[in-house]
């Protein structure tokens, strides 16, 4: 009879070394440029420095979940202000337009998520 390796690493390698998300942030290039962390089965998990100007009208595809690390994330979601605050998460559905406000600075956590996934 053989032996069973019961050491899970030996199939799927675990990753030990956590991600800083703050500091992958404050290395990206520039404000607004969001880095793909992980894939997560169709799931992507992005972070990006936010960087105090506005941006404009926007609407996707796929709904994305916006979570506020530090700082703050001012949203104009379908014609509503909205300020989502450090530790807050918020959802934007599908094709929502929405834009960012004057002074969102901070750490943004974005997942996207295509529908019907």
């Amino acid at each position: 009879m053989n032996p069973i390796d019961l050491n899970p690493s030996a199939v799927n390698p675990i990753d030990l070394n956590p991600i800083d998300l703050s500091a992958t942030a404050s290395a990206l290039p520039a404000a607004w440029e969001s880095q793909l962390l992980e894939q997560v089965g169709t799931a992507a998990v992005k972070v990006l420095r936010m960087g105090g100007r506005p941006l404009p009208v926007e609407s996707h595809d796929n709904p994305e979940v916006l979570l506020v690390l530090d700082g703050r994330l001012e949203l104009l979601l379908d014609g509503a202000e909205l300020t989502v605050g450090p530790g807050e998460l918020h959802r934007i559905p599908a094709r929502v337009p929405h834009a960012v406000r004057p002074g969102s600075r901070g750490t943004l956590l974005i997942v996207e998520v295509p529908e019907g996934e």
